[in-house]
């Protein structure tokens, strides 16, 4: 195989991942045309591109005109991941665990690219629901977790990896690189953080991190407690916490 043909495929096999994360991001089925003006590819790269992923169950069809989404291989690809990733499984029987001692909704969350999403979450036991949906992309700034993902990072490499507009927080007000800067340096320190959610007026998040053998935080622990409950049991939904992060760490890391 000649140099300029490895070229070729990687780059192709890029353009097939930037149609999986488009389709993701948009979350509906969409034609190829639609596709290649939303990832700035040419229609013919595109429609080559779905064509191999159809063949193999990467994408499918839905309906008759045309429009393709994310296909059933990926479901089972994902399950066989799961069934082979250590982190997820002991994460989810964590994440229990902390439902049951504080009754509120659970997550794990981790950096995915430039962003941060939530890859597992249960609900906590609570006449009223609280959850976000798994998988969903959103600006690292935003997130009490984003404080604890990137303290591996030299401040460049932050400043690098951030899309500047995701400091503008959801009210239109900019987070100062400064403030988010020295937050992170000291959630790292602390090996916690929370603040009242930029998201809603509603819930306090609470964050701890899961640090691989080398002392870098892989993924959080997540607590999303209404404000109120969150000021009273403060301590205590810290406690556990920072306990499940750190048992979850040694579990993984053993």
């Amino acid at each position: 195989m000649t140099e300029d043909t490895i070229k070729r495929r990687a780059k192709g096999l890029d353009r097939a991942f930037d149609i999986l994360d488009f389709l993701k991001e948009i979350g509906q089925p969409l034609r190829p045309n639609d596709i290649a003006s939303g990832i700035g590819s040419p229609k013919s790269t595109v429609y080559e591109l779905v064509a191999s992923l159809l063949e193999r169950r990467i994408l499918e069809t839905v309906g008759k005109d045309g429009h393709v989404y994310l296909g059933r291989q990926l479901y089972f690809l994902g399950q066989a991941h799961l069934r082979h990733f250590d982190l997820t499984r002991e994460a989810d029987h964590a994440l229990q665990e902390i439902v049951s001692q504080t009754h509120e909704t659970a997550q794990m969350c981790l950096l995915n690219g430039r962003k941060y999403t939530v890859a597992l979450m249960r609900e906590g036991e609570r006449h009223f629901r609280i959850s976000s949906d798994i998988g969903e992309n959103a600006p690292i700034p935003w997130t009490a977790s984003g404080r604890l993902l990137l303290g591996h990072l030299s401040d460049q490499q932050i400043v690098d990896l951030i899309d500047p507009d995701d400091f503008i927080l959801p009210d239109g007000q900019r987070l100062a690189l400064d403030t988010f800067l020295a937050q992170i340096r000291q959630a790292s320190l602390d090996g916690f953080f929370s603040f009242d959610s930029v998201a809603d007026t509603f819930t306090h998040c609470f964050a701890a991190p899961v640090r691989d053998a080398q002392g870098i935080s892989v993924a959080t622990l997540c607590i999303v407690a209404p404000r109120a409950d969150a000021l009273k049991n403060y301590s205590s939904y810290r406690r556990v916490l920072i306990d499940s992060a750190n048992n979850l760490a040694r579990r993984i890391n053993e």
